[in-house]
């Protein structure tokens, strides 16, 4: 059975189901397993597999401790008829070129395919993974036996056994998109409650409102005075407060997370990447071995790192391009192995990247660092206390093999909203935009047969940018804004968006950053 361990230290021995009711390691690492890549994905009969299938051998490998039953139940509750499209995640080929500023691609280049994986119920990417997350969370419960090595940790704080009658709180900050997908997939969850902070007037209106909406017994919504960081460093420090994991343990309440910092969060995301290759085999646009080239918007890492899993997981991955917005500090970091969140921190209108600690990272640094925990360790406590850290020259020259970077700044962003629907008739999001942007200034690595940038929202979640990107003139409503963009470009709100202001605001709350901990609490304790 795979074990996962903290990536800052080999303890606490859990299985699959343990990670994902604890969320994150007692010691404020992030579980990863080192099994990762021992067991690969046989790609012969990929091309003839649904997205069904992938996910159930991706998650059957990587969650081993799930039975065969466990993991077909979930993947038929997560994607059985809560996508729009069949495909879940459909490949879309664009026409044209990628833009007047791709000098260095070619008439003779790799084709440029954009992954859509906004056809959940949210509109964004986070769906594919936070429709599986509440199911994969609601089978870690046991009958109170513990299944865990004997040396580890049972203290309340970290006590990976799980009580009959115990609850979870899920606890999670959000740049945008997190938060409405988390809600969606957790709202009246028996046996949990969830709680979501995020940046007041730091995200866009649909995704404040689609958060502030959310039905529910056991939601809980509130706006916090700062930014994702600011949420993002307290709910950290939330989950490494042991008295408070005691009160709320004597309550037979335990916290937990559904950012992709909990391995749940992350593992259903590797499919998709699987999905993708499969659907270039069957419309034959690529052989069975080729290499593809993938260009990932991001902010905190997981997505990417799915696609790192996914080639440890044998698919043939010819680079993983990293697109940020202006708040580029992985694309400084990849370039020059220093990470320094010492710097200011931008507004934009990709709101869900608009981040500067990238908590993902940290297992890539694991792993590339071949499951170096004391360097780990040492390298986030120095971002700890300076805020910043610089890798050693080998660990930078490796991870620069696998994962390029990019970034664009907002005018760029605009164009290339432009310029994909110019040449392809194809509408984007500010966030797919970076990426868009990245592709055209970067040259295809030397051995991929395709690109494919993942695109991560749908472009009415940010109606005024977009708009904006086209020239056309909005009244200062963002609905009306979505009916201007769909008559100049013939395309349509999904109707889960268009809808949205005629929704009663239910969650009004905010606090400030040290008051997130005891709003959780009151939360947790009314479960």
């Amino acid at each position: 059975m795979a074990m996962y361990h903290s990536t800052r230290s080999q303890e606490p021995a859990l299985n699959s189901k343990q990670a994902i009711r604890t969320g994150i390691a007692p010691d404020g690492g992030l579980c990863v397993c080192d099994d990762l890549g021992t067991a690969t994905l046989d790609l012969s009969e990929l091309a003839s597999k649904s997205y069904a299938d992938i996910a159930r051998d991706v998650l059957g490998t990587l969650l081993t401790d799930y039975s065969a039953a466990e993991i077909a139940a979930c993947v038929e509750e997560a994607y059985g008829d809560t996508f729009a499209s069949g495909e879940v995640t459909p490949l879309v080929e664009l026409a044209g070129e990628l833009g007047e500023d791709c000098e260095t691609c070619g008439d003779a280049g790799p084709a440029t395919y954009v992954l859509e994986l906004w056809h959940g119920p949210t509109s964004a990417f986070k769906d594919v993974a936070l429709q599986m997350l509440p199911r994969l969370m609601a089978r870690t419960a046991n009958d109170g036996a513990c299944s865990a090595d004997a040396s580890s940790p049972c203290g309340a704080a970290a006590n990976p056994c799980a009580a009959a009658d115990e609850k979870i709180m899920i606890v999670t900050a959000t740049s945008g998109d997190t938060g409405k997908a988390a809600l969606a997939g957790f709202s009246d969850a028996p046996g949990t409650g969830i709680t979501v902070f995020y940046p007041e007037g730091k995200v866009s209106r649909v995704q404040e409102l689609q958060m502030s909406t959310q039905e529910g017994g056991n939601v809980h919504v509130c706006g916090i005075r700062g930014n994702f960081d600011d949420a993002q460093s307290a709910v950290k420090q939330i989950f490494a407060n042991k008295e408070l994991a005691e009160r709320l343990g004597e309550q037979g309440v335990r916290l937990s997370s559904a950012n992709s910092i909990n391995v749940g969060r992350l593992v259903p995301q590797v499919a998709y990447y699987f999905a993708a290759y499969a659907q270039l085999l069957r419309a034959e646009r690529i052989q069975p071995g080729d290499a593809v080239e993938f260009c990932v918007p991001t902010g905190n890492f997981g997505d990417i790192l799915a696609g790192y899993y996914a080639k440890r997981l044998g698919l043939p991955v010819a680079k993983l391009i990293v697109a940020s917005d202006k708040n580029n500090v992985l694309c400084d970091f990849l370039t020059t192995g220093t990470y320094d969140r010492n710097r200011p921190f931008f507004t934009t209108t990709s709101p869900s990247m608009d981040i500067l600690i990238s908590s993902n990272l940290e297992r890539m640094l694991y792993y590339l660092s071949d499951g170096d925990c004391e360097l780990v360790a040492q390298l986030m406590d120095e971002l700890a206390a300076s805020g910043s850290y610089t890798l050693p020259a080998d660990l930078l020259a490796r991870i620069q093999e696998l994962f390029g970077c990019g970034w664009a700044d907002e005018d760029q962003v605009a164009d290339a909203i432009a310029t994909c629907w110019d040449l392809n008739d194809y509408l984007i999001d500010p966030h797919t935009a970076c990426g868009y942007h990245v592709l055209g200034e970067l040259a295809p690595a030397p051995d991929a047969k395709a690109r494919v940038l993942l695109s991560t929202a749908n472009p009415y979640k940010f109606p005024r940018a977009v708009a904006d990107a086209l020239g056309l003139a909005c009244p200062e409503d963002d609905f009306a804004c979505m009916e201007v963009l769909s008559d100049a470009t013939g395309t349509e709100a999904p109707e889960q968006l268009a809808t949205l202001q005629d929704k009663p605001i239910l969650h009004t709350d905010v606090v400030d950053v040290d008051g997130m901990a005891a709003h959780v609490e009151a939360a947790a304790l009314a479960l």
